[in-house]
């Protein structure tokens, strides 16, 4: 069994799941691989808390009482200030139509319980390192927008 390295910086994970246990677990798990972590006992806490403070990656269960992984997961992607969350769905179905329509509806990953916590940290790492790679991609993209704009610019002077 691999060990991973304890990180440096931390990064916010906001776990969902309407068992206690559940959280507990995870929670403990990640606060000890050097994680920011948040709980939401359902998904109307979730996607409060995602207003409050933008976590970096959700790991979200589908079977919860009113609202369920899938509906969080739409209304979180149909909102310009989460959109851009990554969802890792995290459940007990291990059925490829769940799995299917975990990554229509906006997931990226998908794990099924039980879970080991090295494959759980290794996949949250894998999304914080796409997501920065996203970032300096805009970034970049950005920049040469601006570059192109002033080299207009300086040509029709």
């Amino acid at each position: 069994m691999h060990s991973t390295p304890k990180r440096d910086s931390k990064a916010n994970i906001l776990v969902v799941d309407d068992t206690p246990d559940n959280l507990r677990l995870l929670s403990a798990m990640l606060t000890a691989q050097g994680y920011e972590v948040r709980k939401a006992l359902s998904g109307k806490m979730a996607l409060t808390a995602c207003q409050m403070v933008l976590p970096d990656v959700i790991l979200l269960d589908i079977n919860m009482p009113e609202m369920n992984g899938y509906e969080v997961c739409r209304q979180l992607k149909a909102n310009d200030s989460t959109c851009r969350v990554p969802v890792i769905f995290i459940s007990a179905l291990d059925d490829v139509l769940d799995k299917v329509k975990a990554f229509d509806v906006g997931g990226v990953d998908y794990i099924t319980k039980p879970f080991h916590g090295v494959e759980v940290v290794l996949r949250i790492e894998n999304q914080l390192k796409l997501c920065l790679l996203q970032n300096k991609l805009h970034e970049k993209i950005h920049y040469y927008k601006k570059l192109l704009m002033i080299c207009k610019l300086l040509k029709f002077k």
